[in-house]
């Protein structure tokens, strides 16, 4: 039966799953990090990280809906169909083997494992322990199980709860004044556009994406099928989903730069998470957020090996089959996640800067393409200038040892700094304008004629 917007109940159940798709591990340890070094300039760092890490996961999947784009390759199929192959491989395994999938298993061990045995043992702890991880991950991965839905229903309210009860906590009891906490790093000048940047490592944009087109077809199943109103219900149950969301990232927030005078600041935010658990509540308290953790991050890994290997096996069928895929990615995950956290952490950096651009910048060209019918003139103009300035800001984001012996390495850094907002890692706005202006402009005055683009073309 067709309907123009969903019940409230459906609202809370739609809002909850998207809570459950995106809310996982990163989403706790990156705010508390972030706050540690943020301090008194932790307010900005929240609303930049919120942007980011809330804001541009709902505009993805709203702009999912607009454009009526049955998966991310054909969304990206916009611009142009090899476009969509790389961008869609490249954000999936991003998501996937390369950073997400490790960074479960590395933060599980530093939360629930790292603090109680000794600094010498955690390497082979650590492999001895991913490859447990990893091998449970890829049974559930390659056999149909209600774990998912245990794990859903019963460990994640346990874990939020106990989370709620750790923040209130330490409102109640704070260990120090955030006002008093100085600000370190660029959190001391730039706290909003840092904590902008910083939302990135979330990667909820890209998951938006990746995983949008199952909120989509949840709506369309529940009887909404036009694709305003889709949109319309996909925006309202984002907002039920992310304003607690965003509520959790400032409490969080708070929590860290609450805790600095006391426990300094941490390698990681998963170290500062667990001893914050530990000031408060003794070992006990410690272990039970590692236990929590560790379910938590083995729900997330389950669901994006079963997500990157179904999308891959689609993509290149006669390649592997979806039981190779996820085998690979398990093995290969596995691998990764032995560099440990910070390592992982560190490395995804220039892939996100390079990643998110194209990302806010297809996610923006969606939700205007009515206004210039999805001609891909426009897709394509945008695209190739964000691109050029998003390689640079990849670049310059590498580790200087990297950096250096590149050809020109050396002089990547004076040289974008000729682009506006560079020094903030935003250097790819104004080319991402000025191509969105060329596009215009070749819509009306070279292409009046031309047939609208709908981006089919990708499908046939």
């Amino acid at each position: 039966m067709k309907k123009t917007k969903l019940t409230m109940k459906e609202y809370i159940a739609v809002a909850s799953m998207l809570f459950g798709l995106f809310f996982g591990a990163g989403n706790l340890i990156f705010p508390v990090s972030m706050g540690q070094q943020a301090g008194s300039r932790m307010l900005p760092a929240a609303i930049g990280f919120c942007i980011t890490g809330v804001g541009l996961p709902l505009l993805g999947v709203a702009a999912m809906g607009i454009s009526e784009s049955k998966s991310l390759f054909h969304m990206s199929s916009f611009v142009s169909r090899g476009f969509a192959y790389f961008f869609t491989c490249a954000l999936y395994l991003t998501i996937g083997p390369l950073f997400a999938i490790p960074r479960t298993a590395t933060v599980s061990f530093q939360v629930g494992v790292a603090p109680a045995v000794p600094e010498k043992l955690r390497p082979l702890l650590l492999a001895v322990f991913s490859l447990l991880f990893f091998a449970a991950v890829l049974f559930f991965s390659l056999r149909p199980s209600k774990i998912l839905t245990w794990v859903g229903k019963i460990l994640n309210p346990a874990f939020l709860l106990f989370m709620a009860v750790l923040i209130v906590t330490a409102f109640l009891n704070p260990m120090g004044s955030a006002s008093q906490a100085e600000a370190s790093g660029q959190y001391a000048q730039h706290s909003f556009f840092t904590g902008f940047l910083e939302g990135y490592n979330t990667m909820d944009a890209l998951a938006s994406l990746a995983f949008g087109i199952v909120l989509i077809e949840v709506i369309r199943e529940l009887g909404v099928t036009d694709p305003v109103k889709v949109s319309a219900c996909t925006v309202k149950s984002g907002i039920f989903s992310t304003v607690p969301m965003a509520l959790i990232y400032f409490c969080l927030t708070l929590l860290g730069a609450q805790s600095v005078r006391k426990l300094g600041i941490s390698p990681d935010g998963g170290t500062a998470l667990y001893q914050i658990a530990r000031h408060y509540f003794g070992r006990v308290g410690g272990a039970f957020l590692g236990i929590m953790i560790t379910f938590a991050c083995l729900k997330t890994a389950i669901g994006l090996v079963t997500s990157c290997s179904r999308a891959f096996s689609e993509m290149f069928p006669k390649l592997c089959s979806y039981k190779v895929f996820a085998i690979i990615f398990s093995l290969f995950s596995f691998a990764v996640s032995n560099v440990g956290l910070s390592a992982i952490i560190q490395f995804s950096l220039p892939v996100l800067m390079l990643l998110y651009p194209m990302t806010i910048v297809l996610i923006a060209l969606c939700l205007m393409g009515r206004l210039f019918h999805y001609r891909k003139c426009v897709f394509l103009c945008t695209m190739t200038l964000t691109i050029l300035a998003a390689v640079l800001d990849m670049l310059v984001s590498l580790p200087d040892t990297v950096r250096n012996i590149l050809p020109f390495g050396r002089h990547l850094m004076g040289f974008s700094q000729v682009l506006p907002l560079a020094s903030l890692g935003m250097g790819w706005i104004l080319p991402s304008l000025i191509g969105f202006g060329v596009g215009i402009g070749i819509l009306f005055f070279g292409a009046k004629h031309s047939a609208p683009d709908t981006g089919e073309s990708a499908e046939n």
